[in-house]
């Protein structure tokens, strides 16, 4: 049996040392690093490569896993590329995380073991199970252990701290971790790259009320690699005096990463980058997009902020309208026609100008006497269960239900008569940039 440890891409110091302590948990397995990392967790790494023996992703044969432990995470899109592994349906899979905001995954709906807790830090679980099979730490192990523990509660002083954080910070240095190693690889290089974007922030930022609160939102372009842009957004969040502040660094081919800052508990940033794809915690977080619109991600994080309110851009400026539909009283011979003529993969069902039901290819595979059923009418074999949105909703809302329920459109109905729809197409077109001008 091959056992793989492994967590999210763009791994913090709290991802590699719950990794490293889940090898220990387990016994005989093996710990993958994901292909991307921080840059303080890879010289950490790089330095002290003696003690900790960390193949990459992409360095193992993945075909041979059937066992995968997934820690810091538990969505399938942050342990890329070893979410098509996990996804096979042949690997048993175990998480243990920290994030209950992103409970109910895909990932976590098919785990046979699940570890899911409230605590600050990712390894203040992990060292949960350390002391419960009473295993052996060295002084290095326990440094690396304190330095993910204290970047994920800001040395404690995080709102989303508890107690067991605490003890375990406690655990760990009575288990000799060095605060000196941890002090010096959790304390951000500031250089004239960082200087610069900084000035640029706070020269173009733009200030915003939201819900009561002071929020700083800025869109930089940033050419080559800088390090540290938390530390530039915590800066201007400092400087700009707001509660929350949020950058947006694009780059080269629409590459573009959000960072987020709070310092109030009404703006969970951690749920905002998680809607955006990516992850965090109350005070922190990140998302790594590709070929956005900047002004997009800007419109959409002030929409999370502000609890999904409506915003400037509505399902009735992106919908296709008039609707293609088909009568409930056809048949299904006539339905698949259309549906293959047109190109479509379903279809509203309309009694009169009322929305019945919805008939998809899918529900052509039901029919198991295709002669005799493709006769009878489209009201026998359609879902009567139609998802629908009103016009006067925003496209992340739009996208946040098709999401939800699986489903590649959505008919707009508006006092009960469907005026138009939207697809999956539709609001992928308005996020990344593809409008028509």
């Amino acid at each position: 049996m091959t056992h793989i440890i492994t967590t999210h891409k763009n791994a913090d110091f709290d991802a590699v040392a719950s990794l490293v302590a889940a090898t220990i948990v387990f016994p005989g397995s093996r710990g993958l690093l994901p292909n991307s990392i921080n840059p303080n967790v890879r010289a950490f790494l790089s330095i002290h490569k003696d003690f900790f023996e960390l193949p990459r992703v992409s360095e193992v044969e993945l075909e041979k896993v059937d066992r995968l432990t997934v820690v810091d995470t538990n969505g399938w899109k942050r342990i890329d590329p070893l979410d098509a592994v996990a996804r096979s349906g042949k690997v048993d899979i175990r998480i243990f995380d920290h994030h209950v905001n992103a409970r109910g995954t895909a990932m976590e709906k098919q785990a046979s073991r699940v570890w899911i807790e409230p605590l600050g830090a990712n390894i203040t679980l992990m060292i949960r199970f350390l002391k419960k099979e009473r295993k052996l730490l060295t002084p290095m192990q326990a440094t690396l252990f304190l330095a993910g523990l204290y970047e994920d509660t800001g040395s404690l002083s995080f709102p989303s701290t508890c107690a067991e954080d605490a003890a375990a910070a406690a655990y760990l240095l009575e288990r000799r971790a060095d605060l000196v190693i941890v002090n010096k690889f959790l304390r951000p290089v500031y250089g004239q790259k960082q200087k610069d974007v900084l000035f640029q922030m706070l020269k173009s930022g733009k200030r915003h009320k939201v819900n009561g609160y002071k929020v700083g939102l800025a869109c930089i372009p940033v050419s080559g690699h800088v390090d540290n842009l938390a530390l530039v957004v915590k800066m201007y969040r400092d400087i700009a005096n707001v509660d929350a502040a949020f950058g947006i660094f694009t780059g080269k081919k629409g590459r573009c990463i959000v960072i987020g800052r709070s310092d109030t508990g009404g703006i969970h940033v951690g749920d905002i980058m998680r809607a955006l794809g990516g992850g965090g915690h109350p005070a922190a977080g990140s998302a790594l997009l590709k070929k956005v619109n900047p002004d997009a991600v800007r419109e959409m994080i002030l929409e999370l902020i502000q609890g999904n309110r409506q915003s400037s851009v509505k399902i009735s400026d992106l919908m296709s309208f008039p609707v293609l539909t088909v009568r409930s009283e056809a048949t299904m011979a006539q339905a698949a026609r259309i549906l293959r003529d047109k190109g479509c993969t379903g279809l509203p069902v309309t009694d009169g100008d009322k929305l019945v039901g919805v008939i998809s290819r899918r529900d052509f595979r039901k029919l198991k006497k295709p002669l005799i059923q493709l006769r009878r009418p489209v009201k026998a074999f359609m879902s009567r269960r139609v998802i629908t949105v009103g016009p006067d909703k925003s496209p992340l809302q739009a996208a946040r239900i098709m999401v939800k329920h699986d489903i590649g459109r959505l008919p707009v109905v508006q006092d009960g008569r469907i005026i138009g729809i939207i697809t999956r197409s539709d609001y992928m077109r308005y996020f990344y940039d593809l409008l028509p001008d």
